[in-house]
């Protein structure tokens, strides 16, 4: 496990899994700011690599206590989902006290995600938004993993 070891490839990776299917909503430009924003601090990815190359991962943004996942991808069996092990037991280990997965799925509530109502949610998001983010959240870029 890797944290940002490589951003841009993540999020490429991601765009490329979408296309088979319907389309992508991840645009060059979408990229492009994703990009900016991870060189800015606040997007992030956590990668799965297995013998030397991304097997699979996921990325998103943080802000305050809540990490908002924006998209995942598999090239070996189970990746995505042991980058999503590793990243929630992170933002648990880090004071985060929401992780959005945006939409509720199969595959996400097979991993322990639930559906909060959307007044619910709002408010919550009000609270943990302006709390600001607590010290030394992310490790340096590349920072093999060591969560246990």
């Amino acid at each position: 496990m890797r944290l940002a070891h490589d951003f841009p490839a993540v999020i490429r990776a991601c765009a490329a899994s979408r296309q088979s299917n319907v389309g992508t909503w991840i645009t060059p430009a979408i990229e492009a700011a994703y990009i900016r924003m991870h060189e800015l601090g606040y997007a992030h990815s956590v990668e799965t690599w297995i013998d030397g190359e991304l097997a699979g991962g996921l990325y998103g943004m943080a802000l305050g206590h809540v990490f908002y996942g924006e998209s995942m991808f598999s090239r070996r069996t189970d990746a995505s989902k042991i980058a999503f092990a590793h990243l929630a037991r992170f933002l648990e280990q880090h004071d985060f006290r929401v992780l959005d997965c945006q939409m509720t799925t199969r595959h996400l509530a097979s991993l322990g995600g639930t559906e909060i109502p959307r007044e619910a949610f709002v408010k919550m998001l009000d609270t943990l938004t302006r709390e600001g983010p607590p010290p030394a959240r992310w490790p340096q870029d590349g920072a093999q993993a060591a969560w246990t």
